[in-house]
């Protein structure tokens, strides 16, 4: 945030002495001046919300300049108010969430700083255009709002540009022009003593090399499955083909906020709107219900949209504890015959038992 904000100021201020009210930023409607009073009214309304845990709506209150404030005092009003956010992500806890509508309806610390981040870089860039003005920030924070606002955007040849591009403002060889877009925070879930944290494709990444993910985890975890399960993120989000909310989440258990087991589904549902999903928890969180709870919070989630009709899962003939967890969880063992259905037609492993939930 911190830099993004200076970046943002060294070009404004050096362009302040241009009339920023009477020509437009970039492909906006706006004009620069107004275009810049919104940078910071994002800024300031994002810190609001998360210092103050805001749930259902905006804090509702609104910020003015002064009669008379210059370009110049826009710029610190644009600073002052990054400061504010800066410190509220810094104070904030983790796993603290606040409302923000797009599209889950709450954000953590790290999708607030990712947001704000991207109102200063974007809209910095739209009033650097209409005043005829270089900018560009560097790529490094490109990606990262690209890896936390925008997991369902492949990843382009260069982050800035294809961030650009994401939102409208840009092309790039072989895509689509934009028209339209959202970006999308992550998505999470509350259980009766877990929390399903929605990974977002940088955590996916570094569980997949044997780190942590920002989640810290008890003694012997993360398990291999989670990690596995983080490799196949990053793939679909590399191939552009990723879509979040049908992802991997990290159960974090509310006593201690300590991450005790992963849970996700195996891709999107297929055209016989059917999803499958997988789990596994560290050894020492087993026993306890914690993954019946999971399965049974990740199912019933699926099954309230309008694109799933049935929850499947495979466990191995010899897993006796996964297949309890699934019975608890309200799923039933398919028949012979469907089983013998799912191995041919769907390539399921001969190996593995079917079970299922329907809507």
């Amino acid at each position: 945030m911190t830099e993004a904000v200076a970046g943002c100021a060294a070009v404004l201020r050096g362009a302040a002495e241009q009339d920023w009210g009477a020509v437009k930023a970039g492909r906006l409607e706006w004009d620069c001046r107004a275009t810049a009073f919104h940078i910071a009214e994002d800024l300031i309304a994002y810190a609001a919300n998360l210092a103050g845990r805001a749930q259902d709506a905006y804090v509702p209150f609104e910020i003015t300049l002064d009669e008379g404030a210059d370009n110049a005092a826009l710029v610190h009003v644009i600073e002052s108010t990054g400061a504010l956010l800066a410190a509220a992500v810094r104070t904030a806890p983790p796993g603290v969430r606040a409302f923000h509508p797009y599209p889950f309806r709450s954000a953590d610390r790290e999708g607030f700083a990712a947001m704000g981040v991207a109102e200063v870089l974007l809209h910095t860039h739209d009033v650097a255009e209409g005043l005829g003005v270089a900018y560009a920030p560097s790529e490094e924070l490109a990606e990262a709002v690209l890896g936390l606002l925008f997991p369902h955007v492949q990843p382009g040849p260069a982050p800035w540009p294809t961030l650009l591009w994401a939102t409208g403002r840009g092309e790039l060889p072989g895509r689509t022009p934009v028209t339209e877009w959202r970006w999308s925070n992550n998505l999470v879930l509350p259980a009766e003593r877990l929390t399903l944290t929605g990974v977002r494709p940088a955590a996916a990444r570094d569980l997949r090399l044997g780190g942590d993910g920002g989640f810290t985890w008890i003694e012997g975890g993360p398990y291999e499955g989670t990690r596995e399960a983080a490799g196949f993120l990053v793939k679909a989000y590399e191939a552009g083909v990723h879509r979040p909310e049908f992802g991997v989440f990290t159960l974090v258990r509310h006593e201690d906020g300590r991450a005790i087991g992963g849970i996700g589904f195996h891709g999107v549902p297929d055209e016989e709107r059917r999803v499958e999903i997988g789990y596994d928890l560290v050894e020492g969180a087993r026993g306890q219900g914690y993954a019946t709870e999971a399965v049974r919070t990740l199912t019933r989630w699926a099954l309230a949209r309008d694109d799933v009709d049935t929850v499947i899962a495979t466990v191995e003939s010899a897993n006796l504890p996964s297949q309890h967890v699934l019975g608890r969880a309200g799923f039933t063992r398919a028949t012979v015959e469907e089983e013998r259905t799912a191995h041919e037609e769907h390539g399921a492993d001969s190996g593995l038992q079917l079970y299922y939930r329907r809507a």
